[in-house]
């Protein structure tokens, strides 16, 4: 009788045990997910005060340039730039070099945050379908002509993303919380020269 009572109660508390487990595997979990979460809405939100700061400043942008077809024509600010992209060749100034740069950088950026977050997230890679990816204006300055910015952004999207989704420092560095783009990178992307 002791050797059947000895079976049931090693039973039962291996079963309590596993439900034990299980429970806290479940809020280990849950945590996870509502912590994902919370950097998602914060990621969101950044965006959205990107997008309002953009628009702001756009509204009372005027600083004497025009926009001539595909190429913005600039005052002589400093040096003299041209970017060749698509078989055409479109000028700009230290200025613009510049806010290319940046558009680049500010790609990988979002890009590296967006890849890791849908890795995290366990969904598939869908670059192409993330809201920022697709109007490519995250840091856009009205400076420089808008479809320039948003083809600049998305090519550094697209190997930030690539990144952070594979976690890898194939094409940038991540260092202290913040991604960058390689240099060597940046001028492939750009293929900006002096003129």
């Amino acid at each position: 009788m002791l050797g059947a009572f000895t079976m049931v109660g090693t039973a039962t508390f291996a079963s309590a045990q596993g439900g034990w487990y299980e429970a806290h595997q479940a809020r280990e979990q849950q945590k996870r997910y509502e912590r994902q979460r919370r950097e998602e809405i914060q990621r969101q939100a950044r965006y959205r005060r990107e997008q309002e700061r953009l628009a702001r400043r756009n509204r009372s942008y005027n600083n004497g340039y025009y926009n001539s077809g595909n190429v913005v024509v600039l005052g002589n600010n400093g040096g003299r730039y041209r970017v060749y992209r698509n078989g055409r060749y479109y000028n700009t100034d230290s200025r613009g070099a510049e806010l290319l740069r940046q558009a680049v950088n500010n790609g990988y950026r979002q890009g590296f945050e967006a890849g890791r977050m849908d890795r995290a997230n366990r969904r598939g890679s869908q670059w192409s379908r993330n809201d920022m990816y697709r109007s490519g204006n995250y840091g856009y300055d009205a400076y420089v002509d808008r479809s320039q910015y948003q083809y600049y952004f998305q090519r550094g999207f697209q190997k930030g993303y690539d990144d952070g989704y594979y976690g890898r420092n194939r094409y940038g560095t991540y260092n202290n919380g913040s991604a960058s783009i390689l240099g060597s990178i940046l001028g492939t992307i750009l293929n900006i020269r002096t003129y």
